[in-house]
């Protein structure tokens, strides 16, 4: 009878030990698709895929997993989380005055440039004279709203705005379309971050 307890308790024992813990099993779990096995298998620990944007989700735990890096794990009390996907963008936002170089001349873009400038050092609203001069046919007082990436507008604009901080006036000349740029940048720079977590009961 002893025999038979001291193996049971062995057999027990050992179970334990070799039974992985919530962080072992998320330490190998890599995508979304390897999280939702993980949450088919476990439901009786309530596992859940959130997905998070920085400035949207406010609460104490959501900022902290904002802060964490792709493939990071750690637990609060007896919720363990992962971080299994992370994207970072920023995000610009100015008005502008657009030239058209294929409808006017060198000279005649310099005398508007000219003209612009002055207009501003004496005080004039921006927003007006994009309306009265930017020859995009953009009536939204040249505003570009929030913007990224160069599919939304010209690399040397983009570059330019980044380059520059809020309150900024300056020119942007993009000589292979003969585009011609005066830009006001309006807003500091935004940083917008996207994460996926997978969270569990456990540790």
């Amino acid at each position: 009878m002893k025999y038979s307890l001291g193996v049971l308790l062995l057999f027990f024992s050992a179970s334990i030990f070799a039974q992985q813990t919530v962080v072992d099993q998320f330490q190998k779990i890599n995508t979304v698709q390897d999280a939702e096995k993980y949450i088919t298998a476990h439901p009786e620990l309530k596992p859940a895929i959130l997905r998070l944007s920085a400035g949207k989700d406010s609460t104490l735990i959501d900022k902290r997993l904002l802060r964490q890096k792709k493939g990071d794990v750690f637990s609060v009390g007896y919720v363990t989380y992962k971080v299994l996907e992370s994207s970072e963008t920023v995000r610009y936002r100015a008005s502008y005055i657009f030239l058209d170089g294929g409808s006017l001349s060198p000279s005649e873009i310099e005398t508007l440039k000219k003209t612009i400038v002055q207009k501003l050092n004496e005080g004039a609203n921006f927003e007006q004279l994009s309306d009265q001069y930017t020859m995009d046919g953009n009536k939204t007082k040249g505003d570009t709203d929030w913007f990224f990436g160069e599919l939304m507008f010209p690399k040397e604009f983009q570059d330019a705005v980044a380059a520059h901080k809020k309150g900024d006036v300056f020119f942007v000349d993009v000589s292979e379309k003969d585009w011609h740029y005066i830009i006001k940048k309006t807003y500091d720079d935004e940083l917008k971050k996207d994460i996926v977590v997978l969270r569990s009961n456990g540790r």
